[in-house]
Parts: structure tokens; C-alpha cells; sequence
């Protein structure tokens, strides 16, 4: 069986062979032909049929969620039980925040991290329907890093929620988890943090990190389009969340909603097996071929893999940019806490037409606020927002000198 090794790894991706240089990986990644092919499999064998017991393709189909569920638990270093799937890390936030509607109101406190995206801002600021104070807890400029004593100034005996990501979409800032979730719980509230832009980059560790929730997508994990919730086991019970009348108290499949899009999941289980095979290869292809089975240990090789390819890229993005002439970089102006997404802004152009630029010279970066309202709103720089280039572990740097030529002309 050919191995990663053995074939260059870009050419398992389709897109990359399409000679542009794609730098929005912060907006979706690209997905492994593997995982192209599970998607089309699924849908040739069976359609749109349903999760049933009562004939064979339906519990074909169940068990398929069942594998989506398990293997998605895996990557989170989690059970199965404790994970809901669902259309976008976004519906599955403002279903978990219909439950915190039902357990908070006035008196009771929230507070926001100044880097969210809007996923893990806005569903928690419905909360003021109820009377909840939602705080920001403010990143500190020009760096846009948060400090654990401005945190301290706003945790009180009211305080039952902190939301905060494991890296800036936007910045790429990556604030130290760890010690954010051991800050809360010693204030006695909860912590739900956003992995969805640090998830491609680092592999997340729910048990590691100490978070009473996690939310992931993993369409930005080279998978299709889906979004992923982790609950801390003992919390289930105690969520009042909307559901179906006959789904249990506490069981993960009531904050799900509805049928689940089974061809995704056929696809991300596809994605799942291409980093196995990747993580495999940490150890001269152990991984590759034969059928094995998918496990955590793989997993962490494949996350120390992707960071291992993304280093050099990552660094001479920063740097290429920080050389720039008429380019200012913002955020982190060195690679310690960031991962390799970085947003800048030309002088005197608009981001959307340096951006439209670019694209027209085959180099393809985002332009706007993507959501993250506020803290480009504490730079200054909402709405009109900023250029982000972004790599994944498949980026070459071929792909960063055509952007950074591209600047230059």
C-alpha cells in the first residue's frame, strides 16, 4: 500500500491541483480525496435512506452515525456520549445557550473573551434576554493578548460562564487554556471555549484543557460541512436544553436536532482516516493501508505532524509580511502564542480590493471582519475589517511567496 510518505501529500487534495495558491484555510479547509470519495460512496449505496433498525440499510446508516460519533470523541480525547454533531459550531452554541436561558437570569453573569468569533459571542449575549450582564474581558492591544488579571477584575460570585477561544480566527492569538479553565473554575463557573480555528492547527485535548464545553467544526478540519460539541459528562443532567419529547434527560442526542446529514458524517469519518494514516507516518508509515483501526494515539502524531509542516510556512508568512513595505500586521508579531493565520492590511487600499487583487493573480486570502466583530472592533478596524492569509499543514512555501510577490507588485 502506498503511503503518505510515498505520495506527495498535497496531491491527496484535489483543489491544490488546480495551480492557485489558497490561503483561506481559516474560512474552511480543503478535504482529502479520501474523504471526497466516502461522500459519494454513501450517497451512491444509499441515498438519503434514514437511520432505521427495522431493515439493513438503515442500520447501516446508524451505525455510520454511531462511527462519526465515536471517531469525533476520539479526536477530542473524549467518550462518545458526551459528543453532539450538528450543522455548524454556530446552532449548536445558540441550542446550548437555550439551555443556559433556562437556568440563569437577572444577577447572574457571563463574560466574553475580546477575541471571539461571533459563534462564541453572540449566543451567549441572547442571554441579556433574560436579564444576564454579559462583561468583555478585553484583549490587550497592540499584541491583542488576554491577561489573566484582567479576568480576575471580572470574575465575581455572579459570574457562571466564560467564553474564550483556543486561537483567534482573525489573529491567530492562541491564549493558554489551561490556565483560563483552572482561573474560572476557581471562581466557580464554567468555561466554554471555541476550537474551531485552533482545531486544524492543534488537535484538542478536552481532558487536558479542563473546559466544561468545546465546540469544533470540523468542515475546518479538511472534513465537509458539520460542527461538533463536546459537554464536560457531569454537566448533561443539568442542561434543560429544548428536545423531542421522548429523548432522555441528559442523553447528547436531544441537543442535536433532527436527522443528520449521513453522507457528511461517511465523509468525515473519511478525513478521520486520512490524519490516521498521516499520524502513521510519524512512524515510517506504521499507519498506512491495511484497514486499521482509528485511535488517539495516531491522532496526537498526526497533530504534532501538521504543526511540524506548518512551522516553516507559519514563519516566513510573519516574516515576509512584517517586511513589507506599506503592510501592517496586527496582532502577535512573532510565531510564540499564534498558529499560522495572520491579518494585515495594506496602506491606502481597502481589504476587499487588495484582496480581489491577489485572487485575480491566482492567490486566494479573505477580506472583512469574519465575525470577529469584537476585537477588530477594539483595533479599530470593524467593519471594513482586515486581509487574513491563512495556511493548513498542505500549504507550501510557494503558496506564501506568491502572496508575498503579489503584495510586492
Amino acid at each position: 500500500m502506498p503511503t503518505l510518505l510515498a505520495e506527495p501529500l498535497r496531491a491527496q487534495f484535489p483543489p491544490l491541483q488546480s495551480g492557485r495558491a489558497y490561503l483561506d484555510n481559516a474560512a474552511g479547509g480543503l478535504l482529502p480525496r479520501r474523504s471526497i470519495e466516502a461522500v459519494t460512496a454513501h450517497l451512491t449505496r444509499y441515498g438519503s435512506t434514514n437511520a432505521m433498525s427495522s431493515h439493513q440499510p438503515g442500520q447501516a446508516v446508524l451505525g455510520l452515525k454511531t462511527q462519526a460519533r465515536a471517531g469525533t470523541a476520539l479526536f477530542l480525547n473524549a467518550n462518545p456520549e458526551d459528543v453532539a454533531l450538528g450543522p455548524s459550531a454556530s446552532a449548536l452554541a445558540f441550542r446550548l445557550a437555550a439551555a443556559f436561558a433556562r437556568l440563569w437570569g437577572p444577577g447572574d453573569e457571563v463574560i466574553v473573551s475580546g477575541l471571539e468569533h461571533e459563534a462564541n459571542a453572540s449566543p451567549w449575549r441572547e442571554l441579556e434576554r433574560q436579564g444576564v450582564t454579559v462583561h468583555v474581558w478585553h484583549a490587550r492591544r497592540p499584541e491583542m493578548r488576554l491577561h489573566p488579571d484582567d479576568l480576575a477584575a471580572l470574575l465575581s460570585p455572579r459570574t457562571r460562564l466564560v467564553a474564550v477561544t483556543a486561537a483567534s480566527n482573525v489573529l491567530g492569538v492562541t491564549p493558554d487554556i489551561p490556565a483560563i479553565t483552572a482561573q474560572v473554575r476557581a471562581a466557580g463557573a464554567w468555561t466554554v471555549v471555541d476550537a474551531v480555528h485552533a482545531a486544524p492547527h492543534a488537535f484538542p485535548d478536552v481532558q487536558a484543557w479542563g473546559a466544561d464545553f468545546v465546540t469544533f467544526s470540523p468542515y475546518k478540519v479538511f472534513g465537509p460541512h458539520l460542527g461538533a460539541l463536546w459537554i464536560r459528562p457531569e454537566l448533561r443532567g443539568e442542561l434543560p436544553w429544548p428536545r423531542l419529547s421522548f429523548v432522555p434527560e441528559g442523553d447528547i442526542t436531544g441537543i442535536e436536532h433532527g436527522t443528520a446529514p449521513y453522507e457528511l458524517l461517511a465523509g468525515w469519518l473519511g478525513t478521520l482516516d486520512y490524519l490516521r494514516e498521516l499520524g502513521g507516518d510519524v512512524l515510517g508509515g506504521s499507519g498506512s493501508g491495511g484497514g486499521e483501526e482509528l485511535n488517539r494515539a495516531a491522532l496526537v502524531r498526526a497533530s504534532a505532524r501538521i504543526a511540524e509542516l506548518e512551522a516553516p510556512v507559519a514563519a516566513r508568512l510573519l516574516e515576509g509580511l512584517l517586511a513589507l513595505d506599506r503592510v501592517t500586521v496586527f496582532g502577535p508579531h512573532s510565531l510564540e502564542g499564534r498558529v499560522g493565520t495572520v491579518a494585515f492590511r495594506i496602506v491606502g487600499e481597502a481589504p476587499d480590493t487588495t484582496a480581489a487583487r491577489l485572487s485575480a493573480q491566482g492567490v486566494d486570502v479573505g477580506a472583512g471582519h469574519f465575525y470577529a466583530v469584537q476585537p477588530l472592533s477594539d483595533l479599530g478596524l470593524y467593519p471594513q475589517g482586515v486581509i487574513r492569509a491563512s495556511i493548513a499543514h498542505y500549504t507550501s512555501l510557494d503558496d506564501v511567496e506568491r502572496l508575498l510577490a503579489g503584495l510586492r507588485g
